[in-house]
């Protein structure tokens, strides 16, 4: 079995965020237990699983994601990939249909050889912040928010681009904080620098520390700094070890979410289901 590992938001190899792809043949998926011990040795924030769906209806592939602890309900940078290969591998030459936990999902192929996925976009519910946040995270919050069901995460404002890059959190403290992980942003300090706001994701929850860049986050990232820069296209970095960058388009319900990605390894899967 053919499995790939793709670097997302990034145009360039050893960037972004790298997820697993395994293309499966038609038929239901393979066990749980297998997919998620796939997930374990690939040991990567997301492996995904997709096959292919029979002609006319409303997908085209059935894809779920793994991390090394379990299944989650949305990931973008996954999804990207997985795009990703299905272009470069010419199984699919126009827009592909991703039906997933969180509903129909869509990626789109550009020009200059980017990726759009059409996302649902995340509700925010602004919060009195849960006691323990601050002194995990080592930084006083601005404002705090809850995201929708299919993300769970909490969303922290912090007071600027500086504190979100040298924030080093205690990790074990986070976890049990949220449903997911915890997200902290704030506006670029510079607004010529190719990007609106800045990012970081922690998710110990799920099985990972700090995830280099978040595609699901970015659907609660561009409501959110949508309504403060008066905007609906932006740009996101999120400023990982690795770094990547989003584009998000705010669409009402849904969010556009836009950035290239590079295969790194192509390679067989010799344990077969």
């Amino acid at each position: 079995m053919r499995i790939r590992i793709v670097d997302a938001f990034t145009d360039r190899p050893f960037a972004g965020n790298p997820a697993g792809v395994l293309l499966l043949e038609s038929g239901p998926f393979p066990d749980d237990s297998w997919l998620q011990r796939v997930a374990r040795e690939v040991n990567l924030s997301e492996t995904a699983f997709a096959h292919p769906l029979p002609p006319g209806g409303d997908a085209d592939w059935a894809l779920r994601w793994f991390t090394p602890a379990t299944e989650v309900d949305m990931c973008g940078h996954a999804t990207l990939a997985t795009a990703h290969v299905l272009h470069t591998d010419g199984i699919a030459t126009g827009p592909i249909r991703f039906t997933a936990r969180c509903g129909i999902l869509a990626a789109t192929a550009r020009e200059d050889g980017a990726l759009t996925l059409d996302f649902p976009t995340s509700s925010l519910t602004p919060l009195t912040l849960p006691d323990g946040v601050a002194a995990a995270l080592g930084a006083v919050p601005v404002s705090a928010h809850d995201t929708a069901e299919h993300i769970g995460d909490l969303l922290v404002e912090l007071a600027d681009e500086r504190t979100v890059r040298e924030l080093t959190p205690d990790i074990r403290a986070l976890a049990g904080l949220s449903r997911r992980g915890i997200i902290v942003t704030a506006a670029a300090e510079d607004p010529d620098s190719g990007y609106d706001f800045v990012s970081r994701g922690f998710f110990p929850g799920v099985g990972i520390d700090e995830d280099p860049v978040t595609g699901s986050a970015h659907t609660a990232l561009a409501p959110f700094w949508s309504a403060r820069l008066g905007r609906t296209d932006l740009v996101g970095l999120q400023g990982s070890a690795r770094t990547g960058l989003v584009a998000t388009s705010l669409r009402g319900a849904r969010t556009l979410l836009t950035g290239h990605a590079v295969t790194v390894i192509d390679g067989e899967l010799l344990a077969s289901p």
